[in-house]
């Protein structure tokens, strides 16, 4: 098949399309094969190769598709705003295997939208236009945008929607907050029905997805075609199977502490890089244990004794401790993200 074969038979399978956000710093080859031993998603997006005038394909970030071997395709995402650039960049990852190019309105984090990019460009539509238009012209694979729904107003979608539609993006994922709302807020899911109900290609949701059970109410609020996971995904490995086992009607795996545990242990390796100290794999890891913590332990003492350590034998210790026993673990935030109608 060739990629707009390959992308078609995502939206043809009968159930909603799964697929692995796009994290910077976490969303590598190593974290997608991860990924992949516990379900995985139906499809990858790369984290993001940052284009300027001078910018080449980041090596590691390229591994994640030349050496992709989850069985499963890849988005390559950019981002920027130099139009010249993102062409170069396109038409240079369209000579590799990725299923589409998506293009990146969404990435809150302030040293990137004071540059007028990710999504620092939703508060330029018009500039936003023409990237769309020069890329749909420059792009002959499957061309994909995620955005968020504003920069700090959401009134803007209402613009920005119609200029989706006029360039024919191929999809379109929408995280239901703001720029500025980062992931704090509640998730405006009411934006993502918007975005369904008003274009032709599919929409995929995102934000908040956290069990199986809230992934179904999202899917049925806003009828998307299908959810990003990020956040969720990092806490439990499990939820695209979780997710898709209840869609079928079966009954949902609900992983014991053991099994958590060895999911830990592993998600320290592929976080390991042999030129990094001990101390720094462990705040490294830290950083992934701010997610899993509280589905672990509601009281937070898990976390508390975790965000001290310094020594990968003092953070195993504090692992073993907590999960080395065969009872249900449900990795569930402890104070469920608000959601708005």
């Amino acid at each position: 098949m060739n990629q707009r074969e390959q992308f078609s038979a995502l939206w043809q399978t009968g159930r909603p399309a799964l697929a692995l956000a796009p994290m910077q710093d976490v969303t590598d080859l190593a974290f997608m094969r991860l990924m992949g031993e516990y379900g995985g998603p139906d499809f990858y997006v790369t984290e993001y190769f940052r284009v300027t005038d001078t910018s080449i394909l980041y090596p590691e970030i390229l591994r994640s598709i030349t050496e992709n071997d989850t069985g499963k395709p890849v988005v390559a995402q950019m981002i920027g705003n130099d139009i010249p650039s993102l062409i170069r960049i396109a038409k240079e990852l369209q000579q590799h295997p990725v299923i589409a190019i998506d293009l990146n309105l969404g990435c809150p984090a302030p040293v990137v939208y004071r540059k007028c990019a990710g999504g620092g460009l939703l508060r330029e539509p018009k500039r936003i236009d023409a990237i769309l238009g020069a890329l749909r012209d420059a792009i002959e694979i499957p061309f994909t945008v995620k955005t968020r729904i504003g920069f700090d107003d959401p009134a803007v979608f209402d613009e920005l929607l119609p200029i989706f539609a006029k360039h024919e993006i191929d999809l379109l994922t929408v995280h239901g907050r703001t720029v500025k709302e980062m992931y704090r807020s509640e998730v405006h899911y009411d934006f993502i029905a918007r975005a369904v109900e008003s274009l032709p290609c599919p929409v995929i949701a995102n934000g908040n997805v956290y069990s199986p059970e809230n992934a179904a109410g999202i899917l049925r609020q806003t009828r998307a075609a299908g959810l990003m996971i990020g956040r969720g995904a990092i806490r439990n490995p499990w939820l695209f199977h979780q997710i898709r086992q209840h869609q079928a009607g079966e009954t949902v795996f609900m992983p014991k502490g053991h099994d958590v545990l060895e999911y830990i242990r592993k998600l320290y390796e592929v976080a390991t890089t042999p030129d990094v100290s001990e101390n720094l794999q462990v705040q490294r890891i830290k950083k992934h244990m701010n997610f899993i913590g509280d589905g672990i332990d509601a009281d937070g003492q898990f976390l508390h004794r975790i965000r001290r350590t310094n020594s990968k034998a003092a953070f195993f210790l504090i692992c073993d401790e907590f999960l080395n026993h065969d009872r249900p673990v449900a990795l569930t935030p402890a104070q469920q993200p608000i959601t708005s109608s």
